[in-house]
Formats: C-alpha cells, structure tokens, sequence
C-alpha cells in the first residue's frame, strides 16, 4: 500500500526538462532522486499491474451488478405470470 501511496502522489514524471537534444523525460522517486533505467522499469511494470487489477474489480463490479438486475427482471416476471 505504501508503494502505490508513494507512485500516485509522486507527480514524478517532468517533461518540461530541455537539452540541446531535444525533450526528455526523468523519473524522480518520492525523495527527489531520478531513477534508475531498472527502477523505472519495474516502477512501469508495478503501475500496468496495479492498473490490470483496477479494471479487472471494475469489470467484475459491472457483471455483477449486470447479473443481479437479470435475476430482479426474471423475479418479475415470474411474479407478473403467477398472479394472472
């Protein structure tokens, strides 16, 4: 938890930096240091994880929301059938 505290309030991306050779980006960690190419690396691989199992509780979220509307519109219509 405290990673993933540390990589959304880091704001560490800067593109604004400029050299001779054009735009670049530097990765800073949470403590002002630019990170390393490793670090960076797995920072990316840990941030696409983090993401993959956002969207992953959403889509079950959205199922099973989808699926409980199913069954309250078939217990309707149940109702509907038996009454008449």
């Amino acid at each position: 938890m405290m990673a993933m505290r540390s990589v959304l309030n880091r704001g560490s991306v800067t593109r604004s930096m400029e050299s001779s050779r054009g735009a670049f980006t530097r990765y800073f960690s949470d403590k002002g240091r630019i990170l390393s190419d490793e670090e960076q690396a797995k920072e990316n691989v840990y941030i696409q994880k983090w993401e993959r199992e956002r969207l992953e509780k959403q889509r079950e979220k959205a199922e099973k929301e989808k699926a409980e509307k199913e069954k309250a519109n078939t217990d309707k219509k149940r109702e509907g059938t038996q009454q008449g």
